[in-house]
């Protein structure tokens, strides 16, 4: 089960943070940061293996608990903010085939907003987030 929640972990990253999967990637500490993360919830998967509880509730739970600081997803928001409000740009970045290292930079651009507003599921659909944002992309593209 440990590999299991390893690989599901790794593909939630993959497909929701590319810029954490680049840093881990950049500083060669994937290993070390699946091990940690699994790890520390193998207290929590232990006790429902106790509990009996069926291995697909367990592994959903356990991910639940491992992309808890994962969510939301810097870069699926400001992917959603470029395709919604920059079409355009979107779909030259795309076919340049840099629309996943324009948005990782983007995000490192819009850090100082994510952090006056504490990003979070609460503030994910703030509208003067989203306005910094779109004036931070607008910025960057220009």
């Amino acid at each position: 089960m440990v590999e299991k929640l390893k690989e599901k972990l790794w593909a939630f990253i993959v497909h929701n943070n590319p810029d954490v999967m680049l840093n881990l990637q950049k500083d060669y500490s994937v290993t070390h940061y699946l091990d940690e993360k699994v790890n520390g919830i193998l207290p929590m998967v232990d006790k429902l293996l106790a509990e009996d509880k069926p291995n697909y509730i367990i592994e959903e739970l356990a991910l639940n608990e491992l992309t808890a600081d994962l969510k939301p997803s810097k870069f699926l928001y400001i992917r959603s903010v470029l395709e919604e409000e920059f079409p355009d740009d979107f779909k030259r970045l795309s076919e340049l085939g840099v629309l996943t290292s324009e948005v990782v930079n983007l995000i490192a651009a819009c850090m100082d907003d994510f952090e006056a507003f504490d990003f979070s599921e609460e503030t994910y659909d703030d509208r003067h987030l989203r306005y910094a944002v779109i004036t931070r992309v607008h910025d960057h593209l220009l």
